[in-house]
Parts: C-alpha cells; sequence; structure tokens
C-alpha cells in the first residue's frame, strides 16, 4: 500500500472505526465558542462533532468539539486565528475520557422522540407533524415551540433560523437527527 493511499484510507474511516488515540477534545470557556469554533471547522472541511464534555473534565461549559488529533496544529491556528482558541485540548485516550453523545432517541411507537442535550423535539411517524418542543430554559424555548409544533417536519422553520440561545442550538441538534432518522 502507497503512503498515500494509507492516509486517504484513514480519512474515510467512521467515528466508531477509528481508535481513541486518533481524536482530541477541544474545549472552550463558554458554548458560543463552541458553536463559533464548529461553524469555522466545519466550513474548513474538519471532520469534528459537538458532544457532551467527559465528566472528568467538564468545566462549565456543556459541549466539547472532538477532532481528529492528527489536525491539532492547523485546527489550532485555525481557532486563533479566528479568536476562538480553546481553554484546553485533551486527546481521547482513556475511556474516561471519551465525550458523551448528546443524542437520546425514544421510540414510543407512532411516535419518536430525539433529545440533543436538554431540548426534546417529538414527531408523529404517520404523518411526520411535529407533536412537541419541549426542555431548556432559555428564552427562546417557547417561541421555538410556537413555530414548530403542528407543522409537518419538512416544512418547520430549522431552530437555527429562528432561536437565538444554546436551547436553540441543542434544538437544531434534534431538529438534524430527527430529519435523518426520519429519512432512513
Amino acid at each position: 500500500m502507497s503512503f498515500y493511499k494509507y492516509f486517504k484510507k484513514k480519512k474515510s474511516e467512521t467515528h466508531e472505526n477509528r481508535s481513541s488515540w486518533e481524536r482530541g477534545i477541544l474545549i472552550f470557556e463558554n458554548t458560543s465558542e463552541v458553536i463559533r469554533g464548529e461553524g469555522l471547522l466545519k466550513d474548513k472541511g474538519w471532520d469534528i462533532r459537538v458532544m457532551g464534555p467527559p465528566p472528568e473534565i467538564r468545566t462549565g461549559c456543556d459541549l466539547v468539539i472532538e477532532f481528529p488529533l492528527l489536525e491539532e496544529l492547523n485546527i489550532l491556528r485555525t481557532l486563533q486565528d479566528a479568536g476562538i482558541p480553546p481553554i484546553n485540548v485533551v486527546p481521547v485516550s482513556s475511556p474516561l475520557l471519551h465525550p458523551v453523545d448528546l443524542f437520546q432517541v425514544k421510540d414510543f411507537g407512532r411516535y419518536l422522540m430525539i433529545r440533543a442535550a436538554n431540548m426534546k423535539l417529538t414527531v408523529d411517524r404517520e404523518t411526520m407533524i411535529i407533536v412537541n418542543v419541549s426542555g431548556g430554559g432559555c428564552p427562546d424555548v417557547p417561541y421555538i415551540s410556537r413555530e414548530m409544533v403542528g407543522k409537518p417536519l419538512a416544512e418547520a422553520p430549522a431552530p437555527r433560523d429562528i432561536g437565538h440561545t444554546l436551547c436553540g442550538y441543542a434544538m437544531q441538534l434534534a431538529y438534524d437527527e430527527m430529519k435523518r432518522q426520519c429519512s432512513q
């Protein structure tokens, strides 16, 4: 196998196939930095995902960015240049340091509920109508709920377009996961 093919193969692997030494987590001061960092790094094409921090390293922010450790220097340089450097970088080298998946899926038969962080989105699978939006304590949750409940999933506004808080961000994650789950 050529040197180039070795790295090309590694890049195409999924998260589940990677060993823990290949991933690291970026810890930020606050959630807005995580959200800005996620957008920047995804726009640059990096294979990252937002997750919950392991309890052992929680610092107050409820989100971390998991990233390919081989790209650490380039990612840190990009974040530094954008004015959003992480407060810490931790290689995922122990099972205790694995980030926590933000999603929980609950199947109620006809209804499917996706929970992302503390926000929940429930859809009637027969009609694809959003029947409930709940959770969080942010001031935009009632508005997001009013704008989404009763609408078909495909026609409901994206939470990122109508919400402006951590709850709106978490609802966007639940919304994206619900769309993915319902399209299978």
